[in-house]
């Protein structure tokens, strides 16, 4: 099941006010990934289900290894990935390595929030996109309060769909997964959202 997506940009301030002129509602800053290099802002659809709008931190130039997602030279604005859910994600992980797809260890990371708090969660590797971005990392919030709850809402997820040059493989990566995605044959990778907000229906990619 779907936890979040993730849409990259070039400039936090930007992707915000372009996810607001297409929703009609504004995302709200999330915090920062310390040691990663990125902040993010947080726009919910509810039944704890999120977008994510992630950009380089200018705060955190320097870095012992690179951006996630593509933003160490960050191109267009798009969705980029996404996020499963996976409360125990441990067994999840044992059970994809048994059906063919290792998603990689799971290991913890952090945010620290515009209240001084911090938000800790568990996820298998993300920033490097697998399957062209089209199949998910894994994520357990174990006992944080899940971002969609205090993120402003009013846009709802439609769907989600996805095109790939070879579509049959990137179902069997979801497959082993245990998740499930519409994929259909495209020249070009593409991770597509159907929104409906106070704007309107849009569709993000």
């Amino acid at each position: 099941m779907l936890d979040h997506l993730v849409y990259a940009v070039r400039d936090l301030d930007e992707g915000m006010d372009r996810i607001e002129q297409l929703t009609g509602v504004r995302p709200a800053r999330g915090g920062k990934h310390a040691g990663r290099g990125t902040h993010n802002a947080l726009l919910s659809f509810g039944g704890d289900q999120y977008l994510e709008v992630i950009a380089p931190d200018p705060d955190q130039a320097d870095l012992p290894s690179g951006r996630g997602f593509g933003l160490d030279h960050p191109g267009a604005a798009r969705l980029v990935t996404w996020a499963a859910k996976a409360p125990s994600i441990a067994e999840r992980v044992k059970r994809a390595r048994a059906a063919g797809y290792d998603p990689g260890d799971a290991w913890a990371m952090s945010r620290d929030l515009p209240d001084g708090s911090r938000l800790e969660w568990m996820l298998t590797r993300g920033g490097g996109m697998a399957g062209d971005g089209l199949v998910p990392f894994l994520i357990d919030w174990g006992n944080s309060v899940h971002p969609s709850t205090t993120a402003p809402g009013g846009v709802r997820l439609i769907s989600v769909r996805a095109e790939h040059p070879d579509p049959e493989a990137i179902t069997a990566m979801l497959a082993a997964l245990e998740v499930e995605m519409d994929v259909s044959r495209a020249d070009e990778p593409a991770l597509i959202a159907a929104l409906r907000g106070p704007a309107g229906e849009v569709e993000l990619r």
